[in-house]
C-alpha cells in the first residue's frame, strides 16, 4: 500500500529513449503527406498546455464528459464495480480520474500511465496525498505498445481500463481497432474498459474546439516542434511554421497541421529535411464517431458494450465495455 508520503516512485519506466523518438520523427517527416506522431505533444509543456486547452470556452469535450459523469457517476461506478485494478491510459493531471476515485469502493489499485514523467509522478504524488490508503503504481511508458509487467499486475486483479477524453479518436480507424483488441486481451474475459468518444458534429463546432481564438491550441501543436529539437536534436524554427485546423467529412476526422510559412530546411541530427512554403505537416487526426459505429468496433476487438452515456447534446459519449472470452472476432 502507498504510505502518507508525498512522493510516489514509479513502478515501471518504460520511458521512450531518444533514439526511438529521433526514428519515429524521421520516418513521419519521409511520408508523403509529411506527419508528427501525436505522443510528442505530451513533454511537460506539453501536458501544462493541454491542461489550458481543456478549460477554455470552445473546447467542449472535457466539461462535457465531466458533465456527463457528474450526471451518471452511480451508474458508472456500479458499472466498474467493487476491486477492480484500474488502468489509465495517458493519465495527465486525472482531474476526471479523481470523480471516480471518490466514489469507486475498494479498489485493488490505481495504474497511471504517461509518456510524461514529470506530469505522471507530479499527478501520481497529488492523488497520493488525497487518497493515502489507495495503492497507486505509476507507469512511464507509450502505452500504444506492450509494456513489459504490466500484464503481470493485471492478472493478479479484475482490471479495468480507464481511457477518458477523445484519445481514441487520435488513432487511425484500424489502428484504435487494434488498440482495443490489446486492451480486451490486457484486462482477459469480465475485465472492463470505461473510454470517452467523440462524436460527430457541426464542423464549425469541431474546427473552432482545435483553433482556439486565444491561440493556445496553435501553441500546444507548436510545442511538439520544440519537444523535437530537445529529444531528437533538430533545429526546428517555431516561428516557421502556423498552425491550422480542418475538419475533414469524408474521413469523418479533425486533421491539425503545421504548415510551413516558407522554404526551408531543418536538420535532425545529420538528415536535411526540405520544406515548401505551404506545405504542411500532419500532427493530429481527430476521428469522431457515431454511436453504432463505434458499438460495431468495440464488438470486432473484442469486447460487449454494457452502458452508454452522453450529453443531452450528443456531443460527446462514454462507454462501458466488457472484455469477452474468446476475444476478438468472437460473438
Amino acid at each position: 500500500m502507498v504510505s502518507r508520503q508525498a512522493e510516489v516512485p514509479l513502478f515501471i519506466d518504460a520511458g521512450l529513449p531518444t533514439g526511438s523518438i529521433r526514428d519515429d520523427v524521421m520516418a513521419g517527416l519521409s511520408r508523403s503527406p509529411r506527419s508528427l506522431p501525436p505522443k510528442l505533444f505530451y513533454d511537460e509543456e506539453g501536458s501544462r498546455l493541454f491542461d489550458a486547452i481543456c478549460e477554455l470556452d470552445e473546447y467542449y469535450p472535457t466539461r462535457t464528459e465531466i458533465g456527463i459523469m457528474r450526471t451518471r457517476l452511480d451508474e458508472i461506478v456500479e458499472a466498474v464495480g467493487a476491486g477492480a485494478l484500474l488502468v489509465e491510459y495517458g493519465s495527465g493531471s486525472s482531474v476526471k480520474t479523481e470523480i471516480l476515485l471518490e466514489r469507486l469502493d475498494q479498489l485493488a489499485g490505481y495504474v497511471p500511465i504517461d509518456i510524461s514523467r514529470e506530469h505522471l509522478l507530479a499527478s501520481a504524488s497529488r492523488i497520493a496525498r488525497r487518497h493515502p490508503n489507495l495503492a497507486i503504481y505509476p507507469v512511464a511508458a507509450d502505452y500504444t505498445t506492450m509494456i513489459p509487467g504490466l500484464a503481470d499486475l493485471t492478472a493478479k486483479h479484475r482490471a479495468v481500463v480507464y481511457f477518458p477524453g477523445s484519445t481514441i479518436g487520435n488513432f487511425q480507424p484500424s489502428e484504435a481497432e487494434a488498440f482495443l483488441t490489446r486492451a480486451a486481451k490486457l484486462v482477459g474475459p469480465g475485465g472492463g474498459m470505461l473510454i470517452g468518444v467523440d462524436l460527430r458534429k457541426d464542423a464549425s463546432v469541431l474546427e473552432a474546439a482545435y483553433d482556439d481564438a486565444l491561440g493556445v491550441t496553435a501553441a500546444f501543436n507548436l510545442n511538439i516542434l520544440r519537444h523535437i529539437n530537445r529529444e531528437a536534436g533538430a533545429d526546428f524554427d517555431l516561428g516557421a511554421f502556423r498552425h491550422r485546423a480542418v475538419w475533414n467529412g469524408e474521413a469523418s476526422r479533425i486533421e491539425m497541421h503545421l504548415v510551413s510559412r516558407f522554404d526551408q530546411e531543418v536538420r535532425i541530427g545529420d538528415a536535411v529535411i526540405p520544406l515548401t512554403s505551404g506545405e504542411s505537416i500532419v500532427t493530429e487526426h481527430s476521428y469522431k464517431y457515431t454511436l453504432p459505429g463505434f458499438a460495431e468496433m468495440a464488438t470486432r476487438a473484442g469486447f460487449n458494450t454494457a452502458q452508454t452515456w452522453t450529453d443531452s447534446g450528443d456531443l460527446f459519449s462514454l462507454h462501458y465495455l466488457v472484455a469477452r472470452a474468446g476475444g476478438a472476432g468472437k460473438e
